[in-house]
């Protein structure tokens, strides 16, 4: 599985002139700007790649698995990511 750490090896080797520790303050710096610009509800498409958006999950009624007891389960916001054309095809 390939980590942050394992990316930026990759990144720094395939780029020449970038220090790894130069990759790692971009590679965090996008990740960054991908998360502002989702905790603002708004959509962030990377061409080739996909697109990330926030998907909003009303509020509803569960239940506890261990006493089958009713509990309330609060609205949330989660990201969600789809391929685009040329990812899928890459895949498959």
């Amino acid at each position: 599985m390939a980590g942050k750490a394992d990316i930026v090896d990759h990144v720094a080797n395939q780029v020449e002139g970038l220090t790894k520790r130069q990759v790692a303050d971009v590679f965090d710096s996008i990740f960054d700007s991908i998360g502002t610009t989702l905790e603002q509800g708004e959509r962030v498409s990377i061409s080739g790649f996909g697109s990330f958006t926030v998907a909003e999950r009303a509020a509803r009624e569960g239940r506890n698995p261990k006493t089958g007891e009713p509990i309330q389960i609060p609205a949330s916001r989660n990201a969600k990511f789809k391929p685009g054309k040329e990812l899928k095809e890459r895949l498959n």
